[in-house]
């Protein structure tokens, strides 16, 4: 322990749509984080709240006839009622939109300027002449200026990835009422990222996490920092210090919303928020998701340096969440929900919080399968950890009415304390799926420990034998109750009170695993989990399988009618690679050389995460061939390969064709 505060914060889930398990792959194992450092002595503060801010918000409100923060209000309480259901606690769940944080982000905003680090620009901003109004973010769709891929107006979700400022985007199109936009300019203020470069290269190789968040800053700081437009043209937000036209951006209000709910919660603690924020010793820890390190490992601790504030300590970024084997996409039905589809069917949260933390690195990308989920839960769950707590509890009870008054032996106790040192170091290097592993280490050592010693018969002959080796099972019971707490803490207090204890076991230290039970009798022991059956993972994949189609059918129903003249427009041909090679600073784009029979032409595809270089080379492959010539990544495109689908499957013909063969 080191004697500081500990402050845990999670990325703010955005009230415009229900939550769904990719959200849960940041907020549990945050969750587990604290719980576990709180029971290893430390004093740790979690806080979290809704992000209320932004455009999505005012677009969906306007579109079912709402208000932004009436419809932000149902779902924060959505959000807070389904963490709960989920077991994440926090100490403070607030909103962006509440006055504190109002009052804060004003208050930063202006240290800021007075530090130098705002300054007023005048820029192009898209205008849609139909709609009267300026296009900022998500009202506008166009084409990305980098890559040239279709893309939104604060970020080329489609292509590159690039943060877009406004007025960036080419061809903009309002996206309420899809008229060309015009180009009008507007005084608005940004804020000198540039100024920090040198600061983030000092600070980022220090700061604590995972390795995914600091690699990915560090290239990013590394290639090139922009200076960024922190104002937006709403009526919806918080207000820009001295303009009633412009609010902050959310980048800015969202995360100064940590600082805000912390003084929220400080207020009813009776604490002081400073201690947590202010100085060069805070530990400030964010749980993230991997799409926002951008903005925690760069944007934010900038904006906290310069207006005089501590930094964050550590930054932990999850991977992304797959649905068996496939891309998470909730327009095209791949979504589990966390309650319709979990938590409303009865599925009990430990289950989930388990398969979460279980199932692979917390870096890695995450598949959700329910087969497979099937699989963990009853082999593991149920087979290892469940079966080894009842039969001990069961065997105790009926031969021994409850705990022995006997010692463990020094091998079990010595067995508990490496297992206790081996789960610490993993948990306080953020490896959260070995620290689950080596906690099931334990149960499967108490499995075995059982078996071998096998007192249903050594009872038979040696009832002292029998006991001894039920006390030290049942010392390695209590352990994994204790250890077991900060992951599944449903089902760990059902079981500490089997072990006959009528108090809260998260009120007891993980390091009371070795310290000896005293004698006590058992009440009647419970099995603590149920198996999880095929039919039950049938009905989950039929379901899942459903939604698919429904959005699939929807799709090809939203499909515009083409004449057979308009089709004939279009020149596919067939082309064969000639080399491929990436394009530097893009991890989706490859520049590619094809042979159209009597001319070779240069294209950008990106398709770079879904084939090496050596798989392209030869292959015969369809291309648009009188595409208009652009620009995406400064590399020259003349054409457009042809690939279908999440996966990029290329569309190759069936048998031999010559290169420049058009496709009819």
């Amino acid at each position: 322990m080191s004697g500081k505060p500990l402050l845990v914060t999670c990325g703010l889930p955005y009230t415009n749509g229900p939550c769904h398990i990719g959200h849960l792959r940041t907020y549990v194992p945050a969750d587990f984080y604290v719980r576990y450092m709180r029971r290893s002595g430390e004093e740790v503060v979690f806080v979290c709240g809704s992000d209320n801010h932004g455009t999505p918000i005012v677009i969906s409100a306007e579109q079912e006839g709402s208000t932004p923060r009436a419809l932000s209000e149902r779902y924060h309480q959505h959000f807070y009622d389904t963490f709960r259901r989920m077991e994440v606690i926090f100490d403070r769940f607030g909103m962006t939109d509440d006055p504190m944080n109002h009052e804060t982000t004003r208050s930063i905003v202006q240290r800021l300027i007075e530090n130098g680090y705002v300054y007023a620009k005048t820029v192009s901003q898209s205008y849609c002449p139909k709609c009267k109004r300026f296009l900022p973010d998500r009202y506008v769709e166009g084409t990305c200026p980098h890559c040239g891929a279709v893309a939104r107006g604060d970020e080329c979700d489609q292509g590159c990835g690039q943060h877009l400022e406004p007025g960036e985007i080419k061809d903009a199109v309002c996206k309420i009422c899809g008229t060309k936009a015009e180009y009008r300019e507007q005084e608005h203020y940004f804020f000198r990222l540039s100024a920090f470069r040198d600061f983030l290269l000092d600070y980022l190789p220090n700061l604590r996490g995972t390795a995914t968040a600091r690699n990915y800053a560090l290239g990013w700081v590394k290639e090139l920092l922009h200076d960024w437009c922190i104002t937006r043209t709403l009526d919806w937000g918080v207000k820009f210090p001295g303009r009633d036209d412009l609010v902050v951006y959310v980048w800015v209000d969202a995360p100064i919303g940590y600082i805000s709910f912390t003084k929220e919660w400080a207020e009813t603690a009776g604490a002081d928020w400073k201690n947590y924020w202010c100085g060069d010793d805070t530990r400030v820890t964010h749980f993230i998701g991997g799409d926002i390190i951008y903005h925690h490992c760069i944007f934010w601790p900038a904006l906290l340096k310069g207006a005089g504030y501590g930094l964050p300590y550590a930054v932990v970024a999850s991977g992304m969440v797959t649905i068996e084997g496939k891309k998470f996409s909730k327009s095209r039905g791949n979504v589990v929900w966390a309650n319709d589809d979990y938590l409303d069917r009865g599925l009990p949260a430990d289950y989930l919080r388990y398969y979460l933390l279980s199932y692979t690195s917390h870096t890695k990308e995450l598949d959700f399968s329910w087969k497979v989920y099937a699989e963990r839960v009853n082999s593991e769950i149920v087979g290892t950890l469940g079966n080894f707590i009842y039969r001990t509890m069961y065997f105790a009870g009926k031969e021994f009415s409850g705990v022995p008054d006997l010692a463990p032996r020094p091998v079990v106790i010595d067995e508990i304390a490496r297992s206790l040192s081996v789960v610490d170091a993993l948990m306080q290097d953020y490896d959260f799926k070995n620290a689950v592993d080596a906690m099931m280490a334990l149960a499967s050592f108490g499995n075995s420990y059982i078996q071998s010693n096998a007192p249903w018969k050594l009872i038979k002959e040696d009832r002292g034998a029998a006991e001894q080796a039920i006390a030290d099972c049942l010392q390695i019971v209590k352990a994994l109750i204790l250890i077991f707490q900060p992951l599944m803490p449903d089902a760990m207090q059902r079981a500490w009170t089997m072990l006959g204890y009528d108090d809260d076991v998260a009120d007891h230290p993980i390091a009371e695993a070795t310290e000896p039970m005293k004698a006590h009798t058992l009440p009647e022991p419970a099995p603590l989990f149920a198996k999880i059956d095929e039919a039950q993972v049938r009905d989950f994949e039929t379901v899942l399988a459903a939604r698919v189609e429904r959005a699939k059918e929807n799709s090809e129903k939203k499909s515009p009618v083409v004449s057979i003249e308009e089709f004939e427009n279009l020149d596919i041909r067939v082309a064969k690679v000639v080399s491929a090679e990436p394009i530097k600073g893009s991890k989706k784009l490859y520049k590619l050389i094809v042979d159209l029979g009597g001319e070779k032409r240069q294209v950008v595809s990106g398709i770079a995460g879904f084939y090496a270089p050596d798989e392209l080379v030869g292959k015969d492959v369809a291309l648009i061939a009188n595409l208009a010539p652009a620009k995406i990544f400064g590399v020259e495109s003349r054409g457009m390969i042809l690939a279908a689908g999440d996966e990029a499957s290329l569309l190759v013909p069936l048998r031999p064709v010559r290169p420049g063969t058009k496709v009819r």
